[in-house]
């Protein structure tokens, strides 16, 4: 297994196994709005090693492996971890300017007093499992008291790489039992990403835009390091 996903799995598991042992490690790792109390700058980077449950750090660590392995081997370790970390960002950086967007919204319509309340009350509301009825206050409450977690931005920057890098390579899913090119799985899972986030199902924890994010950096940086680079291949 090459080095830089060899060692990323590690940091990954023990982050995971960390917050297992210790769940408050999920607000000090975890990336909060930049306006939350509980926002570090840290937290920019900590992020992609936290993980929401067992299966969240499964699948992901299973794509880092099973298509992170083959990038590595072909960019080498140097250039692969600058990739990770830069669709990491890209990720926490689509994924937050889509919730400034929305809580721009909710500041417009909700008054001063109702604002200044959040923010003194609403995060001890939230330590008690409880929200705020009015459906404005509960969301921005929300988005002040939410982390996100996970490696799914540099993972999905990391599909991106490779269905660009090996765009013909059938790939067999566990859930669509028929052969797919690379290129048209990348495609695919990206659109039903895009829509997905647009259509912002109530109840959906899933940071769509933030995958997005991953996928977005991914393709400026390949585009960046040039076409002629030997680095990669594409049709």
């Amino acid at each position: 297994m090459p080095t830089v996903v060899k060692n990323l799995l590690i940091i990954n598991g023990l982050f995971f196994l960390g917050t297992v042992a210790y769940e408050p490690l999920t607000k000090l790792f975890g990336a909060y709005y930049y306006d939350s109390p509980y926002f570090h700058p840290w937290q920019i980077v900590t992020h992609m090693f936290m993980h929401g449950g067992f299966m969240h750090i499964l699948f992901n660590m299973f794509a880092l492996w099973m298509f992170g392995t083959a990038i590595e081997r072909v960019w080498g370790p140097k250039k692969f971890l600058i990739y990770y970390l830069i669709t990491g960002f890209g990720a926490f950086v689509l994924h937050y300017a889509v919730i400034a967007w929305q809580v721009n919204g909710l500041v417009e319509q909700l008054g001063p007093q109702a604002i200044e309340t959040i923010k003194t009350q609403g995060i001890q509301l939230w330590a008690e499992g409880k929200n705020y009825t009015d459906p404005l206050m509960a969301q921005l409450n929300a988005f002040y008291n939410i982390p996100v977690v996970g490696a799914s931005g540099a993972v999905f920057g990391i599909l991106l790489a490779f269905g660009m890098m090996f765009p013909d390579v059938r790939l067999m899913l566990l859930f669509f039992p028929v052969p797919i090119k690379a290129k048209y799985f990348v495609i695919g899972y990206g659109a039903i990403e895009l829509f997905s986030g647009i259509a912002n199902r109530p109840g959906d924890n899933t940071a769509h835009f933030a995958h997005l994010g991953g996928m977005l950096f991914g393709f400026i940086l390949i585009k960046l390091w040039g076409k002629n680079d030997n680095s990669y291949r594409q049709n």
